[in-house]
């Protein structure tokens, strides 16, 4: 018998290792040029290499790891995000850095892939929201320790110190769950169990093709070829593509608009993140809970229209007092993150448990993909101004309204179908 709220807890704690571990290198670069002696656009490798990771390790496994108890691959993925971690702390060149993110990357996107998965393994749909709430305030808990520690620890014992405290707080957390995570194999029961009858006929079907025997360049490409003839997985997958840049994109400029339009000191930036996750904390299962009870969809269409005014706000911001300001981004973390809990239970539920671990896998890095599309798409709005302000963020508010519309749209071609 699994214990629920354990497992939650455990799997929250995952995700914000792995969070916190993306996150503390955006603070720390400037210090970090300085120890390398790096330019800019080196250090954009060290952030990029991450994500880069991620969508390569996510696309291997799509092909291998609903073969695995969910518990032995947690454990794998975690172990070694974890000396991946470690070996950043103690990178003594540039090219070590970047290496030991990749494989950082290359271990922690995939990891959170699978905590979807498990969560929607063992939740059931109809209280699968709230549950989905819960874990999801580990991206909140990450921006408000994350930004604000990594910079003060950074700034008191060095660069290298919040890879070493993520590091040994993922230790502890592996123990942890090596011995209170129980074994789940309920996916592999379920690929014993062939679709169609007694007599083995699978039909069309293409989950229920891959439970066949087949050549080992069959068994490679059967997953994507069971995602991508789903119309379903498409749907969740474009869905997750047009959120992604509906939320994404104006991220990476809010706190050099907020320093450099609208005045705000360099500890103050720490502000926007600690106010905006403690909110989130409180408010994400609240979101959670609230899908449950009325509806995955209606839920995250309400709040996806009230992001539409947050956007608009922060991008159009005309203003030099601090309080404003911390309203507006405030309002944007809750709202913006709060659609992602209805969001991410729809995307859940596309496809049956035997097969959910691999379009996860697909689904984070169909995420990857448009954090690069963000990224460049806003490197090439944004443009300094005779002044040294950032000019034509509100361009860019625009066109993260206009994906958020269409994410609305996406959201209502999804069917629920485990």
């Amino acid at each position: 018998m699994i214990h629920e709220k354990r497992l939650l807890l455990i799997l929250a704690t995952v995700q914000f290792c792995h969070i916190i571990d993306f996150m503390i290198v955006m603070p720390l670069g400037k210090t970090i040029m300085r120890e390398f002696s790096i330019a800019p656009g080196q250090f954009a490798w060290v952030v990029s290499s991450y994500a880069l990771a991620a969508f390569l390790g996510n696309l291997v496994s799509t092909v291998v790891i609903d073969r695995f108890d969910r518990r032995a691959a947690l454990l794998f993925l975690f172990s070694c995000f974890t000396v991946g971690t470690l070996a950043c702390a103690f990178a003594p060149t540039y090219g070590f850095l970047l290496a030991a993110r990749f494989g950082t990357g290359l271990f922690g996107g995939t990891l959170g892939a699978l905590v979807l998965a498990i969560v929607g393994d063992v939740i059931p749909l109809e209280r699968r929201a709230s549950a989905m709430g819960w874990v999801m305030t580990a991206f909140s808990a990450a921006s408000v320790v994350g930004v604000p520690a990594g910079i003060w620890i950074a700034a008191e014992f060095g660069w290298s110190t919040p890879f070493l405290a993520t590091a040994a707080l993922a230790a502890a957390f592996v123990t942890v769950a090596f011995f209170f995570v129980p074994s789940m194999r309920g996916h592999l029961v379920e690929q014993t169990i062939v679709p169609g009858g007694d007599m083995g006929e699978v039909g069309d079907d293409p989950e229920a093709q891959l439970l066949q025997p087949r050549s080992v360049s069959s068994k490679i490409a059967a997953p994507f070829r069971a995602i991508f003839t789903n119309p379903n997985q498409r749907a969740a997958l474009l869905f997750t593509l047009t959120l992604m840049l509906g939320h994404f994109t104006i991220i990476p400029f809010i706190a050099p608009y907020m320093q450099i339009n609208v005045g705000f000191a360099d500890k103050q930036v720490s502000l926007i993140y600690l106010i905006g996750g403690l909110l989130t904390v409180v408010l994400l299962p609240l979101f959670g809970r609230l899908a449950d009870r009325y509806g995955r969809l209606r839920v995250f269409t309400i709040a996806s229209v009230l992001a539409l005014f947050s956007i608009f706000a922060i991008t159009n911001l005309d203003t030099d007092s601090i309080p404003i300001a911390l309203l507006v981004t405030s309002s944007f973390f809750v709202v913006a993150s709060g659609r992602n809990v209805p969001a991410t239970t729809m995307v859940t539920s596309v496809v049956r448990p035997e097969n959910r671990g691999g379009f996860m896998s697909i689904r984070q890095s169909v995420n990857e993909l448009a954090l690069f599309f963000s990224s460049a798409v806003a490197g090439f709005i944004i443009t300094e101004g005779p002044d040294g302000k950032l000019e034509h963020y509100e361009v860019l508010g625009y066109f993260t309204i206009l994906m958020s519309i269409v994410a609305v749209f996406a959201a209502r071609r999804i069917r629920a179908v485990a």
